[in-house]
């Protein structure tokens, strides 16, 4: 992979950890996060396309295959702690483990060196966010995650999942994924990435729970009708605004990687 190529960055970001070297010549620099932190990361394409309807994982197709952007999603999973998918990403991602070696094979010994130097166990923790709780039980994945759900969600899982996971009730209430951040946290999960479909993304961002978002602009355009199935970066939530400040820019041919901030504003009331 030629390097990407950095724009802009704004002065003031988090403490570099100090990637390995070869890392950050592919990635164009150094890279930081805060802690505790909650931070997304999302591949669109121009017409603000993220999610296809059908079986198949989204992702690679609105991205091309993009090399680059398997390595960006592979950086960002090798500084978590945890993993945040929501029940449909976790669907149409059949045994996938979403580890970092995962997403981009070819730099895995550098990821597992920065993992050891950040202090981090060999992969993040996956937390699964499922209210109704109908989700496979037999998949990989599942071995040592952490499901969160409703009441009823637990009614259908309890007895079902692996020896190795673990089920936290959120109950019913709006405040169901603050009190998950909370427990996450308290676990030690500080850094904490969510690779959720657009529902979740919505959520965290009413709820003011997302602290940035990491946003793959894809060369491709696919349009969209009404009941097609296509989805935005956000779905099933309606703002008066939610202001980001751009942090950073980069730039690989034609593909471009935002880093974004959120800025809390009003919400639209329904």
């Amino acid at each position: 992979m030629t390097p990407i190529e950095l724009l802009f960055e704004r002065p003031g970001l988090a403490p570099p950890f100090g990637l390995p070297r070869a890392l950050a010549d592919a990635y164009g620099g150094d890279f930081g996060l805060d802690r505790p932190r909650l931070f997304a990361n999302f591949v669109s394409s121009v017409d603000g396309v993220v999610a296809l309807p059908g079986p198949l994982e989204s992702g690679r197709i609105v991205s091309g295959d993009s090399e680059p952007d398997r390595f960006v999603m592979a950086l960002l999973r090798a500084c978590a702690d945890a993993v945040v998918i929501g029940a449909g990403t976790f669907r149409h991602a059949k045994g996938a483990l979403w580890r970092a070696e995962d997403a981009y094979p070819p730099a895995a010994p550098l990821y597992s060196e920065l993992r050891k130097k950040l202090g981090l166990p060999s992969e993040p923790r996956l937390v699964v966010v499922t209210a109704s709780g109908k989700i496979d039980t037999a998949q990989p994945a599942l071995r040592n995650a952490l499901v969160a759900t409703t009441p009823a969600g637990e009614a259908r899982l309890r007895g079902a999942m692996p020896s190795g996971a673990s089920l936290v009730v959120l109950g019913s209430d709006r405040g169901g994924l603050a009190s998950l951040m909370q427990a996450l946290r308290s676990q030690g999960l500080q850094s904490v990435l969510t690779e959720g479909g657009p529902t979740l993304a919505g959520q965290l961002l009413e709820d003011a729970l997302l602290d940035e978002l990491f946003l793959t602009l894809s060369p491709k355009l696919f349009g969209r009708s009404p009941g097609d199935g296509r989805k935005s970066l956000v779905d099933g939530h309606l703002f008066a605004a939610k202001n980001l400040e751009l942090m950073s820019a980069r730039r690989h041919e034609s593909h471009l990687f935002l880093r974004y901030a959120r800025k809390e504003t009003a919400r639209l009331d329904r």
